[in-house]
């Protein structure tokens, strides 16, 4: 049986002789493959004809984390805190995700990713959550030196998929962003909380294998909870 192939998007950067590359770490790409998966890279810049292409032929998508979403996507605010937004990505990332639901193509967003499909089915977002959520708990955790560290509990929603692949009800994960979920987009629903109410999971229940997570499981690859999380999405792209 082929091994799935599962698209993950990059960021934009540049090299120690400052030309421009597409970049990700590695985490994602071992998390794909510790799953069985074969991860491919996809750079940004892509038009549309080619993402459309390129999602007919992967099996799966893996949106990942990264800097922040222009806000002009959703209508939000500015915020003095915004930063590392890229147009070249979020144009490549709102496509890929718009394509993979009209497919239904199985599609697993981290972090970023988690935001950019609620922005590109229509939701909105916090821009900076310590200023716009009020009674936040802490959630951007510092991404050098805290990236392992489990900050705070999630809950998971009864009758969803994401209970269905965890098989728990509340578990610890780590945290690693300023900004979240203000208003879901239609036909997305909520499938786990912080404990100060901000969403921390989705999914879209129309859609064969549609979910997000805020926190980075690809840290965690040695615990039960990312590794059924990854594996479900490379045994729904074998699909």
């Amino acid at each position: 049986m082929p091994i799935p192939l599962i698209g993950l998007t990059t960021y934009n950067q540049k090299n120690i002789y400052g030309f421009p590359i597409a970049a990700l770490m590695h985490k994602y790409s071992e998390a794909v493959m510790e799953a069985g998966g074969l991860p491919v890279l996809i750079p940004a810049g892509i038009g549309v004809d080619g993402i459309k292409e390129l999602v007919a032929r992967l099996d799966g998508l893996l949106i990942t984390g990264g800097g922040d979403i222009d806000p002009d996507l959703y209508h939000g605010e500015l915020h003095p805190c915004l930063d590392g937004v890229d147009p070249r990505r979020d144009a490549v990332e709102m496509e890929l995700i718009r394509t993979a639901v009209v497919v239904g193509k199985p599609i697993l967003g981290i972090c970023r990713g988690f935001q950019a499909i609620n922005v590109a089915l229509g939701g909105t977002l916090y821009t900076h959550i310590p200023d716009q959520y009020p009674n936040a708990i802490k959630h951007n955790y510092d991404s050098e030196t805290e990236r392992e560290l489990l900050a705070h509990m999630v809950r998971i929603e009864g009758a969803t998929r994401l209970m269905d692949i965890i098989g728990d009800t509340e578990f610890p994960v780590n945290s690693l962003h300023h900004q979240g979920v203000k208003d879901l987009a239609e036909g997305v629903s909520p499938a786990g909380y912080a404990p100060d109410g901000l969403l921390e999971a989705l999914e879209i229940p129309a859609h064969p294998f549609g979910l997000a997570v805020q926190w980075h499981p690809e840290w965690f690859t040695h615990l039960p909870p990312a590794q059924r999380l990854f594996k479900a999405l490379v045994e729904a792209a074998g699909r």
